[in-house]
């Protein structure tokens, strides 16, 4: 299931969700959003146990594929999993404005 910014924020600011970045450990350094968790993909089943299965857990990249990938195994894992929609280049711009997303979207042309 789907999540779109303004609710996700909403969930968030409430303590009801969970924001897992499943990127890659070489992307997370690259640049990040400063809050939720990094848990890369591949290491998503072996750290289960690090996310609130009270919360809504909602999964991250930079656009939404491999959220998509991470929300479909948690959901089959018994967790309430969404997958936000516009990805973590949506998030850069609903909170930090063109700055940061120029500089995200200069840093996915590079790689």
């Amino acid at each position: 299931m789907k999540i779109q910014i303004p609710e996700l924020l909403e969930l968030y600011a409430d303590n009801k969700a969970q924001i897992v970045d499943i990127r890659f450990t070489e992307e997370y350094a690259a640049w990040r959003i400063g809050f939720g968790q990094h848990i890369p993909l591949n290491e998503l089943p072996d750290r289960l146990d690090e996310l609130d299965r009270d919360k809504t857990i909602v999964t991250v990249c930079p656009h939404y594929d491999r959220a998509e990938i991470a929300r479909l195994y948690l959901t089959l894992e018994g967790f309430n999993a969404r997958y936000l929609t516009n990805g973590m280049l949506g998030i850069a711009d609903a909170l930090r404005g063109d700055k940061a997303r120029d500089y995200i979207m200069r840093l996915n042309d590079q790689q």
